[in-house]
């Protein structure tokens, strides 16, 4: 008796399609343009150009240091020090630009390396000291705060020239009246889009986010890409710095304090989960985008500047809770 074996072929398995934009990212850009139609409403100021080129140079800083701080929270980890080394890298900066008189392009590389130690120091205590990161990070937090203040000699940097001028806040800081830090925020953003998306060590970011040992037994270099994330931050603090002391005049003893809670509320707001794995750095724009709308619209409605936390703390309360609600519907599946 002869049998027939009749070979079936199995159908192509589809490739997962890949979204330029997510869901929530469609929320945030529905929200933010709900609120800039309400405000040119409300007030004749709000779309005035002043005002535009004030908000996308007051965003610029937290949306770059978002873009490194996206790559650590979906690593599982987070920055809470990004503040104090910011301090840190003004203070040296300022000092440089002033009595040393350093020029534009020194004064940028000094500052990105500086960045670069700090966050690599932290990367280092997280992959390697097996501590939980804010934990690290709140310890850093202290201890670079202190340095900085021990840099200032309890004395405000007065004087500092306008040598980062080309990127401040200044006329001579923008390109087709848009400030220039707001084009290299997104040029890197850009490029890091690309890079978590597409590139096989960017993804392995969301993979060590989602399950570090089933990551590391692929193959995947767990501590490495922990610590990239980390000096990635840290670069991108020290071009905020440079940003933020971009006019000259005066450098105090408090600056860099609170700008790790708007840093990482624009990127929670963004979407990206506080419990690591999913996040994209384009939401992480358009959440320091609503950051930066709703500290405007309070400020041109002369409302108590408290609200500005009140409003970002039921930002970020709502899109954790979106956050949470996702996670235990895939967990359901």
């Amino acid at each position: 008796m002869t049998t027939t074996t009749e070979a079936v072929t199995a159908p192509a398995r589809r490739r997962p399609r890949v979204r330029a934009i997510e869901g929530q990212e469609l929320a945030l850009i529905a929200v933010v343009g709900a609120l800039w139609v309400v405000l040119s409403i409300v007030t004749d100021t709000f779309l005035t150009t002043g005002n535009l080129q004030n908000i996308l140079f007051t965003v610029a800083p937290i949306a770059l240091i978002g873009i490194g701080m996206t790559a650590v929270i979906v690593t599982a980890g987070i920055d809470v020090s990004v503040g104090s080394q910011a301090a840190v890298v003004m203070v040296i900066v300022a000092l440089l630009a002033r009595d040393a008189g350093l020029p534009f392009l020194p004064t940028v590389a000094v500052a990105v390396v500086i960045g670069l130690v700090l966050g690599a120091i932290n990367g280092l205590l997280v992959a390697f000291g097996g501590i939980h990161p804010i934990i690290v990070t709140f310890g850093t937090l202290n201890i670079y705060r202190f340095v900085a203040l021990q840099i200032f000699g309890n004395e405000q940097v007065a004087g500092v020239p306008a040598t980062l001028a080309p990127i401040g806040g200044g006329a001579e800081g923008r390109i087709l009246g848009v400030p220039t830090a707001w084009w290299i925020t997104l040029v890197l953003a850009a490029a890091m889009w690309c890079y978590m998306r597409y590139w096989a060590t960017g993804r392995h970011l969301y993979a060590v986010g989602g399950d570090p040992f089933a990551a590391r037994l692929a193959g995947v270099r767990v501590r490495r890409r922990q610590i990239s994330a980390y000096v990635l931050t840290g670069a991108c603090v020290g071009l905020a710095a440079c940003i933020l002391i971009g006019s000259g005049g005066l450098v105090q003893q408090n600056v860099g304090t609170g700008l790790e809670l708007r840093v990482i509320a624009a990127v929670v707001i963004g979407g990206t989960s506080i419990i690591g794995g999913r996040g994209t750095v384009l939401g992480t724009l358009l959440g320091a985008l609503l950051v930066g709308t709703v500290s405007s619209a309070v400020t041109l409605l002369s409302w108590p500047s408290e609200l500005t936390q009140l409003f970002i703390g039921l930002f970020i309360l709502v899109a954790v809770g979106v956050d949470l609600l996702r996670e235990r519907r895939r967990s359901a599946r």
